[in-house]
């Protein structure tokens, strides 16, 4: 006999919402995007992304193949996004300025933002221009 279970979902309900906007959005930069320090290029990419989370600001995530390693030296300091993962983090020094712990990267990023993996990013004082 047909049973009184609840009955077969169609289409769009209340219990299937509209699918929400992503909480990420990683887009290629059109360009050359330069990251520098006291004048200094410490970065320069045409391969550059930007990532754009919620109501944070824009940031530029540069190929490392891309960024003057030579410049960057790494910290111990380390935090957790639980959008994107664990990220590692650099002290920068160019143009005769030492500016700590201003770069990072996410070496094992979550799946959903895998494209940013092997790339770095650059915070005040370091300017990034794109």
């Amino acid at each position: 006999p047909m049973s009184s279970a609840q009955p077969a979902r169609t289409g769009t309900t209340p219990e299937t919402p509209e699918t929400p906007e992503p909480r990420i959005r990683i887009e290629p930069i059109a360009g050359t995007a330069r990251a520098t320090l006291n004048n200094q290029i410490v970065a320069e990419s045409t391969a550059a992304l930007v990532l754009r989370e919620g109501s944070y600001p824009p940031r530029v995530y540069f190929p490392m193949s891309d960024v003057r390693m030579d410049q960057l030296t790494a910290t111990d300091k380390s935090t957790h996004c639980p959008h994107k993962g664990d990220a590692s983090y650099w002290t920068v020094v160019a143009g005769g300025a030492e500016a700590p712990d201003v770069a990072w990267a996410y070496r094992t990023p979550i799946d959903e933002v895998g494209s940013i993996k092997d790339h770095i990013c650059f915070a005040d004082p370091v300017v990034t221009e794109a």
